[in-house]
């Protein structure tokens, strides 16, 4: 599968959808074409439109970090958290959790998505146009670089910072299909922050793990808080490209 979130894809596609780039009923093949089945994505995506939304908004909440996530009701919190992400929308305040599981018989199991509609309250959308891409980019780039060097006095293999910059070119244009109208410079942060997420998961793998526990230990709380910053990276990037979709920025 992509390494991009759904909710990231499904953003970026519908807020397309909702600047008349594709019709609704497209988005989820466009955003999701890794999942054989997908359900209540349409439905509410349509309502939104209706009701006179103009961008879906993501959030990719961490434990500990729900920074970028409209207020809410404890059930859209619990859901959220546990999926570690979310889209929203900031008008009518509402949101949707995707909850992507495998579904058949055993022997021929395919992945569905499907995604559960939440109030919430409404969100300033100044709060998303304040987001400057270039800081955004510049200070992933000082995390990833201090991170790594963290990583590199850690015994066992180490995880290189170009590694990142590998993985975005290796899915330049396999992998994370995005609409043509989403600018340069955004494009290049999303794929770059998507590719440390994969990093950082990659890190947690069994492969490269030390018989160490310590060193073991100390890696997985650095990858972690990898992860968490490129979370925190991949949603800005997310959200200020789907604000060039809607022509506000």
């Amino acid at each position: 599968m992509p390494e991009l979130p759904a909710s990231v894809r499904v953003a970026v596609w519908a807020s397309a959808a909702f600047a008349g780039q594709l019709p609704v009923g497209q988005v989820a093949a466009r955003a999701l074409p890794d999942l054989d089945h997908v359900v209540g994505l349409e439905a509410t995506l349509t309502l939104w439109r209706d009701l006179g939304e103009q961008v879906v908004l993501v959030a990719l909440p961490r434990p500990g970090d729900v920074a970028g996530m409209p207020r809410c009701g404890p059930e859209l919190l619990d859901a959220a958290t546990t999926a570690q992400e979310l889209v929203f929308v900031p008008g009518v305040g509402a949101a949707m959790v995707p909850t992507i599981e495998p579904y058949g018989p055993q022997d021929d199991q395919g992945w569905q998505a499907g995604w559960t509609a939440y109030d919430a309250e409404p969100t300033p959308v100044h709060r998303v146009q304040a987001v400057d891409i270039s800081q955004v980019e510049l200070s992933l780039r000082q995390d990833l670089t201090a991170i790594t060097a963290e990583l590199a006095a850690v015994p066992g293999a180490p995880v290189g910072a170009g590694l990142a910059e590998t993985l975005a070119r290796d899915r330049l244009d396999t992998q994370w299909g995005m609409p043509a109208a989403v600018p340069a410079r955004g494009m290049r942060v999303i794929k770059l922050a998507g590719s440390v997420l994969t990093l950082a998961e990659a890190g947690r793998d069994t492969a490269v793990q030390t018989v160490d526990s310590s060193s073991t230990l100390q890696r997985e709380r650095i990858m972690a808080r990898l992860a968490d910053r490129a979370a925190r990276a991949l949603a800005d990037a997310t959200n200020v490209a789907v604000l060039h979709l809607a022509g506000w920025r």
